[in-house]
């Protein structure tokens, strides 16, 4: 780095930085694991999801492994080969492993009929930490606010994009809503994240 500048030729703010590069990598590992994937239906880069679920999770108070978790949290869901890509979440650090682990409801492919496996994802968040349930929340969070944009684009077309009919995809988002609102059992409040140490 010389007066401010790295290697690259980029801004280099002086340290300490509010993340850790660690971050940066999640976003590069998330960019490459996800990096043939679209957003159902649509040309919207998948890339745009987890970064969303990020963002809603660090507005929230996300640590630096519940937000680099938030960005690989389809990781394993997702990735191929599965065992590369839980490699490389876990290669984050056990926090982060743990957190995508819980919210993982499949990590087969083909995966396990819907019903049963979000049945049971559902039911598994009652048991759930915070961190958990804030990556959780977070992205369904992003899917809700992506279906109401998508509704106001395309109408009720959107509805025929999902595996199931609009009614039961609706419980699911409705009782996901509830399943992750619960209250914070320690008294910390955290307004921007902190490296782990």
């Amino acid at each position: 780095m010389e007066n401010g500048i790295d290697g690259r030729g980029w801004p280099l703010p002086p340290k300490p930085w509010l993340y850790s590069e660690r971050i940066i990598d999640a976003m590069a590992a998330a960019a490459q694991i996800h990096g043939r994937q679209k957003r159902k239906a649509t040309e919207i880069p998948y890339l745009s999801h987890l970064l969303g679920t990020c963002s809603i999770a660090l507005e929230y108070g996300a640590t630096e492994d519940e937000a680099i978790a938030a960005l690989l949290h389809d990781a394993i869901e997702d990735g191929q080969p599965t065992d590369a890509a839980r490699a490389t979440v876990w290669s984050f650090g056990a926090e982060v492993g743990r957190i995508v682990e819980g919210c993982t409801d499949a990590d087969s492919h083909p995966k396990p009929p819907w019903r049963a496996r979000k049945e049971a994802y559902v039911a598994s968040l009652a048991s759930k930490d915070h961190s958990v349930l804030l990556v959780s929340a977070s992205d369904k969070l992003h899917n809700a606010r992506s279906i109401v944009r998508d509704l106001c684009g395309v109408g009720e077309k959107v509805w025929d994009r999902f595996k199931v009919p609009k009614s039961p995809t609706l419980t699911r988002r409705r009782t996901n809503r509830h399943s992750t609102m619960r209250p914070r059992t320690d008294s910390s409040s955290r307004s921007s994240i902190r490296p782990e140490s």
